[in-house]
């Protein structure tokens, strides 16, 4: 990657999820082989990154064959995209705001500092941590962890036509090991690369990577100074502005649909009919802001000023740094978007999604986390109710499953 300001740290992924893995080796001992031979071969393009023997033969320990999860999810292709509301319940939600000010408070010191130093809003880095890694909680199971070398090592040996990319990733990730800020064992990270709190792709850690917390490791597995710093100063050097909001959720005039895309000054926009939904009107008149109808026309309007975009060097999608920006300010206290989604008729919002789940807890069917997610614990739960209730289980969360349930 040679920027984030055209290559967003994950982009790889988005390359996956279009089908990587088409002509994946098969998994078995002639595969093995191969995949240590490809090791074994590999080491002397390291060499010629300046990568020592000693730091490859570490990284490299214990490391017979492929890692199979890796290819599995690598070859896994989504059917369908999640609708925006959808998206947005499962990472902005009463769950995501308490932890986020929790987290608020418990590194109040060091989100001050780092505010101070790099100009960046701490809720905008709560944000991103929340959405990275649930606030590190999902570094905290193993089976959702990887081996960095083993994982890009995989995929550079399982797909020519896609090995580029991880082959780059295994480089820069053999440079941080031997720069002595991880140990082999706890260089982990996603099925694709993205490490630490704040899930950064090798390459890009080598470009913002800091250490906050003065102990001369730029750590962003364990340190929470260091994981945050590092998404302040990615941040910062793509052009964040101080002391400005994101954007702005504003009510679509009449015909203002056909304005979509378009960037206009905020007093320009104003005098085209756009509002904020709750009355105030748009500081800073001179500010330029792009319109972006994220759910379409019949949805909320949205005036992303350039933060915004500076979010998606983060990544890319339009609806990650929207659930960015509104998760920042609602753990800010600043309050949440005032205008609904057009949500099919019977489905149901943020808030009945804890509802049915708080009800399904005090009936005994469910004893997992009220976090508004639905997953296969929330799924099986409603499957027995529905099931119970005579109605067809298919296990999806309604409004007609919450009303009986009332």
């Amino acid at each position: 990657m040679k920027s984030l300001r055209t290559h967003p740290i994950r982009s790889f992924v988005f390359l996956l999820a279009a089908g990587l893995v088409a002509a994946t080796c098969p998994i078995d001992a002639q595969a093995d082989a191969g995949f240590k031979t490809w090791i074994a071969k590999f080491y002397e393009t390291a060499a010629r990154s300046g990568i020592t023997r000693s730091t490859y033969e570490k990284a490299f320990a214990g490391v017979t064959e492929p890692d199979r999860d890796v290819l599995e999810k690598a070859a896994y292709q989504p059917e369908f995209k999640s609708k925006i509301w959808d998206y947005l319940d499962s990472r902005v939600n009463p769950y995501t705001v308490r932890i986020g000010r929790e987290m608020a408070a418990k590194y109040r010191v060091t989100l001050t500092s780092l505010e101070r130093q790099y100009g960046v809003d701490k809720n905008i880095l709560l944000a991103i941590w929340s959405m990275e890694s649930n606030y590190g909680s999902a570094l905290e199971n193993p089976e959702r962890l990887h081996s960095v070398p083993q994982a890009l090592a995989t995929l550079a040996w399982a797909d020519a036509k896609r090995s580029k990319y991880a082959r780059t990733q295994l480089i820069a990730a053999l440079k941080i090991l031997q720069a002595g800020d991880v140990t082999p064992k706890h260089l982990t990270g996603s099925w694709a690369g993205a490490m630490g709190h704040t899930q950064f792709i090798p390459t890009s850690y080598l470009l913002y990577a800091v250490d906050a917390d003065g102990n001369g490791k730029r750590d962003i597995w364990n340190s929470i100074p260091d994981a945050l710093a590092t998404s302040a100063n990615l941040l910062a050097k793509n052009g964040w502005q101080a002391g400005k909001t994101w954007g702005y959720e504003a009510v679509l005039p009449a015909g203002g649909e056909r304005y979509e895309g378009q960037t206009k000054t905020l007093a320009q926009w104003a005098a085209l009919g756009f509002q904020r939904p709750n009355g105030k009107g748009f500081t800073h008149g001179g500010e330029r802001a792009s319109l972006k109808l994220i759910a379409g026309a019949n949805g909320p309007a949205f005036l992303m000023l350039g933060n915004f975009f500076t979010i998606k060097k983060y990544n890319a999608a339009d609806s990650y740094a929207l659930a960015v920006g509104l998760l920042a300010d609602e753990i800010a206290g600043y309050g949440g978007m005032q205008q609904s989604w057009p949500r099919p008729e019977g489905t149901l919002d943020i808030k009945e999604k804890f509802e049915l789940q708080n009800r399904m807890k005090e009936l005994g069917y469910y004893n997992g986390e009220v976090d508004g997610n639905f997953g296969s614990g929330s799924k099986a739960a409603i499957s027995t109710i529905q099931q119970r209730l005579g109605m067809q289980p298919n296990g999806e969360p309604s409004r007609r499953l919450l009303q009986a349930l009332r």
